[in-house]
């Protein structure tokens, strides 16, 4: 995937939550934007406890794995 592609995922206005899917088939959501940080080579998604939306953890994508975006609705964020 191309970085501007995710860049312009990630600037939408009003932000649609993402998930990102792996060649490994992992996914993973971005709720809010600021849980993500993209470089020329990598995403870093982070990870929000279920009781703080601070991030706990940031796991590193890198762009040659990542294989598709799609919109998560809210049934899927709920699972």
């Amino acid at each position: 995937m191309r970085a501007h592609e995710l860049r312009d995922a990630l600037r939408r206005q009003p932000f649609q939550p993402i998930r990102v899917r792996l060649t490994t088939g992992q996914t993973y959501d971005i709720l809010h934007p600021e849980f993500a940080a993209l470089t020329a080579t990598s995403l870093f998604v982070g990870s929000p406890s279920a009781a703080d939306e601070i991030p706990v953890r940031m796991v590193q994508c890198d762009l040659i794995h990542v294989v598709a975006i799609e919109p998560v609705t809210a049934a899927d964020a709920s699972t």
